[in-house]
């Protein structure tokens, strides 16, 4: 059940990241790039949990990569807000 729940979470992150691609291709900003980058961090979580569930991924290195692309994510997340909003605030 687990691994039926990871594929598809996969599979529409990965559509996600489809659409974030285009349209990140269509403005050109960094705000977009930046955003899309996030959200591809999102497949690389997926991908490492169903690693990780078909015994690839030992569970240390799940853990790792999973806070890591967390802390990552909130990171770029912020800069896109700060990228879209400017450094005055306003």
């Amino acid at each position: 059940m687990l691994l039926g729940v990871l594929v598809l979470t996969t599979l529409g992150t990965l559509a996600l990241f489809g659409v974030a691609l285009i349209a990140a291709r269509r403005r050109r900003s960094r705000p977009y790039t930046v955003l899309t980058v996030a959200i591809g961090l999102l497949v690389v979580r997926s991908v490492v949990g169903i690693g990780t569930v078909l015994g690839r991924v030992p569970m240390v290195v799940h853990h790792l990569v999973e806070h890591t692309t967390d802390l990552a994510i909130a990171v770029l997340i912020l800069a896109a807000a700060y990228l879209v909003t400017g450094a005055t605030g306003s």
